[in-house]
């Protein structure tokens, strides 16, 4: 092992770099996934006819299928199709639409754990439906799932190391270019990887935690 070297400042900021990708690429993706999660979860919870169905369908169907699948399928099946991507994009869309079928599940627990009864005194008190669901139901469901979806946003930082299989230039593939260059560049690259990893996932681990504890 040779940390010394490994740790070298041009070997360390190519990893921080790749650090740095992976956090674009998850700040995006949960970002993308909130949004594309809260709108499908919203529409499962209100059984809008034919509507409610199709979200359930497409939402099961992309909970079932592996990730890595979901974005060889965007990174190699779409350009055939004209819809070209760059290997960043590509990783930001599978993941987003990846968890943002997870979320969507949460946000529709979410809604659902939300009293009948508080549902039913606000439309009796003259609120329409949408106004009961965004001022009643949603504010409530929101601080019940904070803790799920921070979870969830956990795991998708950590999905990000499976774009290593299109080349993205993020952390776990700058690690294995490293490595490439030196055997005694492995260990260090690896142990360093893992420091950053687990200071990010600890810390959104802490918030959850907290949230949970407020919540109970």
């Amino acid at each position: 092992m040779d940390f010394s070297g490994a740790y070298a400042w041009p070997n360390l900021r190519f990893l921080l770099h790749g650090f740095l990708i992976t956090l674009q690429v998850a700040g995006l993706s949960i970002v993308f996934s909130f949004v594309l999660g809260t709108v499908l979860g919203t529409v499962r919870y209100t059984r809008i006819p034919v509507l409610s169905q199709i979200v359930a369908v497409i939402v099961d169907t992309i909970r079932n299928l592996p990730l890595l699948l979901i974005i060889f399928f965007i990174h190699i099946v779409l350009p055939q199709l004209g819809i070209k991507m760059s290997v960043f994009w590509s990783t930001v869309v599978g993941l987003s639409l990846f968890e943002g079928a997870m979320i969507a599940e949460i946000v529709r627990s979410g809604l659902k754990s939300v009293e009948r009864g508080q549902v039913e005194a606000a439309r009796s008190s003259g609120l329409s439906y949408m106004q009961t669901l965004g001022g009643i139901i949603m504010p409530q469901a929101l601080r019940r799932m904070s803790p799920p979806m921070v979870s969830q946003f956990i795991s998708l930082l950590k999905d990000t190391s499976l774009a290593i299989i299109i080349s993205l230039p993020e952390l776990m593939h700058n690690v294995q270019i490293l490595g490439g260059q030196s055997f005694d560049y492995v260990i260090p690259a690896l142990l360093l990887a893992a420091v950053l990893y687990f200071v990010i996932n600890y810390t959104l681990s802490i918030v959850a935690r907290r949230l949970e504890a407020r919540m109970n």
